[in-house]
């Protein structure tokens, strides 16, 4: 694959990894971490896992705003994408491994168009082309 960068960002963890502190560059963030209580933490900081859904939600928003553009769908103003990331154990290998579900709501489209747009979303996001074959996706639209 080729890219071309038009953007890069660099962030930096510190103490324990997932027990520790992350800071963006441009220090937007700048959170502590701590595993959620479900892994054996305290839950009380943020996770690597809720960084991600959250920058893989904001991601595939664009992505599906961009394919309707093309389309020409007016993506509606309510719409919205919801990812959750699970981590467990993976069975194959014995490490670990994660699980992606995404859920795009296009509320007032037909059905058929909200699943063409949410699986061509799914296609040209970066962070769907950049786990794909690495982690288990589900995509779902509702209307």
């Amino acid at each position: 694959m080729s890219v071309e960068v038009v953007y890069r960002v660099t962030s930096t963890s510190t103490g324990g990894g997932r027990d520790g502190h992350v800071k963006s560059e441009s220090g937007r963030i700048d959170l502590d971490l701590q595993p959620p209580v479900e892994m054996g933490g305290g839950g009380k900081g943020s996770n690597p896992e809720e960084l991600f859904s959250a920058g893989y939600a904001a991601c595939f928003m664009g992505a599906l705003r961009l394919v309707a553009k093309n389309a020409g769908v007016t993506v509606p103003d309510n719409a919205s994408v919801t990812v959750t990331v699970g981590i467990g154990k993976d069975t194959a290998d014995g490490g670990f491994g994660l699980t992606a579900d995404i859920k795009v709501g296009l509320p007032g489209l037909a059905q058929a168009q909200a699943d063409e747009l949410a699986q061509s979303a799914h296609g040209v996001c970066p962070y769907s082309k950049a786990t794909k074959g690495n982690i288990a996706h589900n995509v779902t639209a509702t209307v």
